[in-house]
This record gives C-alpha cells, sequence and structure tokens, in this order.
C-alpha cells in the first residue's frame, strides 16, 4: 500500500462482527469505511441498527450489488459461511479481502464438503487463500490479496499449542481441548439455543465432537507438527457476551517438563504485540481481554509429571474476528500493525 489512506467496504456490516469493526476502524487513522451492505437494513443509516454508532461519518447501508466492490482498497467479509463464498467468487480483482466467514478457512475442498455439507463455489480462490492467523503467518500475509480470517476457538486453542508442536515438546495423539465462549460466538440471527432464557443462569456443552472448528484446529495444528493430528475438542456456551476460555491438556515428550513449555512461549511471542505469555502459573481470564486483540497464555504443570495445561483467553470478537481481521488488513496494506488495535481492557 503506498497512499495514506485505504478505502474499505464491510460486507455483512450489521451483524456483531461487522459492528465490531467499525467500532475498531473509528479509531484507525488510515482506513476509511466508504461502503457497508446490509440486505435487511439496506437504505438505512447505521445509527437506526447500532445507536452506539451514532454520530460517525459513515455511507448509508447498501445491498450487494448496489455498489462497485472494485474500486475499494479492502473487502471486509462478515457474511455467513456459503454467502461469502458466492460473493467472493464473484468479485473482481483488485481489492484486498479478509473473509472473516469460515469459507476460505480449510484449505482442502473435500474437508470444506465433509465439514459444511456442501461443495465449495469457489475452489481457486480457497486455494489460494491464506490462513490469517497473524502471528504465525505473517509473511504469507503481506503477500495475498485473500486472507481467511480465522475462528475464534481456533485462534485460542493454536497461539498456544502451534509453538510447542513446532519445537517437539508435546505429543501429537492426547491433546484435549475443553473451551468456554460467550454468546456473541453464535451470531447475531435470532436462534432458540442463544434466547436469553435458554442460556442464562446455566452452562452447556454443545457440537461435542462434531463441532465445525475441530477441522480447522486439526489442519493448524497438523500443519506445525508436520503430520495428521486429531484432537479430543468440546465446547461450551456461557451465560456472557464476550470472551473465550480455552483449557488445553497435554502430555509432555520425554524429559520436557511445563517449564520447557513456558521458555518456548515466551521466546516465540517475545515482542509480539498481542499475544503475551504471563507468569508461570497465573490464571488469566476472559475480563482480563475484553474488547482487546490479545491473546494471553499462561502454563501450569499437571498433577502428574508428564503433563501440563494450557490457558489461553481472548475476546471472540476481537482477537477471535474483527480485530484479528483489522491486525490482518494493516499486514496486508503494510500499516503499522496495531493500528486501531491499541484499545486497553474494560476491567473489571
Amino acid at each position: 500500500m503506498t497512499t495514506n489512506s485505504a478505502s474499505v467496504g464491510i460486507l455483512g456490516a450489521t451483524g456483531y462482527t461487522g459492528a465490531e469493526l467499525l467500532r475498531l476502524l473509528a479509531r484507525h487513522g488510515s482506513a476509511r469505511v466508504t461502503c457497508m451492505t446490509s440486505e435487511r437494513f439496506a437504505g438505512q443509516t447505521i445509527d437506526r441498527v447500532f445507536p452506539h454508532l451514532a454520530g460517525r461519518d459513515l455511507p448509508t447501508l447498501s445491498k450487494i450489488g448496489e455498489e462497485d466492490l472494485g474500486k475499494l482498497d479492502v473487502v471486509f467479509g462478515c457474511l455467513p459461511h456459503g454467502t461469502s463464498q458466492e460473493v467472493i467468487g464473484a468479485m473482481p480483482k483488485g481489492p484486498k479481502i479478509v473473509d472473516l466467514s469460515a469459507d476460505f478457512r480449510l484449505k482442502d475442498p473435500i474437508n470444506y464438503e465433509r465439514t459444511y455439507g456442501k461443495p465449495h463455489a469457489a475452489v481457486e480462490r480457497q486455494e489460494a487463500a491464506v490462513y490469517g492467523l497473524t502471528e504465525l503467518a505473517r509473511e504469507a500475509v503481506k503477500k495475498t490479496d485473500l486472507v481467511a480470517n480465522p475462528g475464534c476457538y481456533p485462534t485460542t486453542t493454536q497461539l498456544p499449542l502451534r509453538p510447542l508442536l513446532e519445537a517437539g515438546l508435546i505429543k501429537h495423539d492426547s491433546i484435549i481441548i475443553d473451551a468456554k465462549s460467550g454468546v456473541t460466538g453464535a451470531g447475531r440471527a435470532p436462534k432458540e439455543g442463544s434466547l436469553h432464557t435458554e442460556v442464562s443462569e446455566g452452562l452447556h456443552a454443545y457440537g461435542v465432537s462434531t463441532h465445525r472448528h475441530t477441522p480447522e484446529i486439526e489442519q493448524g495444528l497438523s500443519e506445525s507438527a508436520g503430520e495428521p493430528i486429531a484432537v479430543t475438542f468440546t465446547p461450551h456456551l456461557v451465560p456472557m457476551n464476550r470472551g473465550i476460555l480455552s483449557t488445553t491438556y497435554v502430555h509432555l515428550k520425554g524429559s520436557v517438563v511445563a517449564e520447557d513449555l513456558q521458555d518456548a512461549l515466551e521466546k516465540r511471542y517475545q515482542g509480539e504485540p498481542f499475544v503475551k505469555v504471563l507468569p508461570f502459573r497465573s490464571l488469566p481470564a476472559t475480563r482480563h481481554v475484553r474488547g482487546t486483540n490479545r491473546c494471553l497464555i499462561a502454563v501450569h504443570p499437571g498433577r502428574l509429571p508428564d503433563r501440563a495445561i494450557l490457558l489461553s483467553v481472548t475476546d471472540n470478537l476481537v482477537k477471535g474476528a474483527s480485530g484479528q481481521a483489522l491486525q490482518n488488513m494493516n499486514v496486508m496494506l503494510d500499516f503499522p500493525e496495531a493500528e486501531g488495535l491499541k484499545e486497553e481492557p474494560l476491567f473489571p
């Protein structure tokens, strides 16, 4: 990117991830939102949908097809999976694209069809997309015009695990991930399972052995391990708006001890603006990252000497979605990586 500013379009601007992008972009010194789409709210101003964004200098919402997307510098896809691939597959070359749906995350079209129940509609673009876990793919993100923004659970679980697999410190066949997420992870569309009376005052597992993020997690871990990896991943829904806490149980190789995992993670993420490894045996909480693009990681020894426990937390709407998307945009356009993402946690 050679100009001082970028024109930005957001497809699906009235979902949670679209609204979060608008919040973050309001503090970005080099990006101007010039196009926002919403099939449901086309023709309306954003403050009619999101009063918290009132007073922003933003365009009127339009439908996809009413705007020339080819004139934009960057497009964020905040559309449902299935819809996103059709729209992006038909887009003209030119704009950089960061897609927040699941449509371009899985490299193998057969794996995609198996996971999402239908063939991919833009296979060529799928194969060319870069999986944008920024800290682990920064150089590839710089060179691509299509980033598949990772899911919230995969971001929170891969950041602590992949460096340990690359360093050969943990076994491949016994990784157990117990993760808990706030309700915004289910999206803004009305669903019975997301109703207040269905969620509040309780905690429950869902997608047991079948969650669609499992193949995405396994794809990344397998890449780091150099061989296929299968994990046990169980997500849970927590009666809160934002946040993910992942508790991951690993078996250590040979004479490795938990302190070796701590050292490896500290070295891998030294100097990273958003991934922080806390002191040994720390207890990160979702409130420690609320509203930020941070991932906090902590290492604990297991009760048995050959075990260890990894704790990691993110805000599912920021580092788990829109914040990481903005981070990827900054890398693609050669802006300062932390631009628009310097928010401190809202605590308590």
